[in-house]
């Protein structure tokens, strides 16, 4: 990543290691999650890999039993072995899952808020 691309960067990531499963057009693929941000994910690049970029993606993080953090994305990026994804999509449940998980890791809710209000601009 650049350092014009991290300055541009409004939300923070957090590495994450959780169950995922990335699905499109009747494929699903288990990934490996390397960070996770209130906008988006990154993981790593599943071979042999057949995805759409021009296609949205559906995405299930599982959290734990009964928990799990539903999303359509977008592939924004593919590089070093690495996919990049923006949220197109999230429901209130999922959103709610992954905000308090947010709010765990980075320790400081106002940064939250912040990223919240951020998110809602754009």
């Amino acid at each position: 990543m650049t350092d014009t691309h991290a300055d541009r960067r409004r939300f923070k990531r957090i590495a994450f290691d959780a169950r995922t499963q990335l699905t499109q057009g009747g494929k699903t693929h288990t990934v490996k999650l390397l960070d996770l941000s209130l906008k988006g994910l990154l993981i790593e690049k599943p071979q042999p890999w057949e995805g759409d970029p021009a296609q949205p993606f559906k995405v299930d993080i599982h959290l734990g039993e009964d928990t799990e953090v539903l999303m359509e994305a977008m592939l924004v990026h593919d590089d070093h072995g690495q996919l990049g994804f923006n949220c197109a999509h999230i429901d209130i449940e999922s959103i709610s899952h992954l905000r308090r998980l947010l709010a765990l890791n980075l320790g400081d809710e106002a940064e939250l808020e912040r990223e919240l209000a951020a998110l809602l601009e754009v």
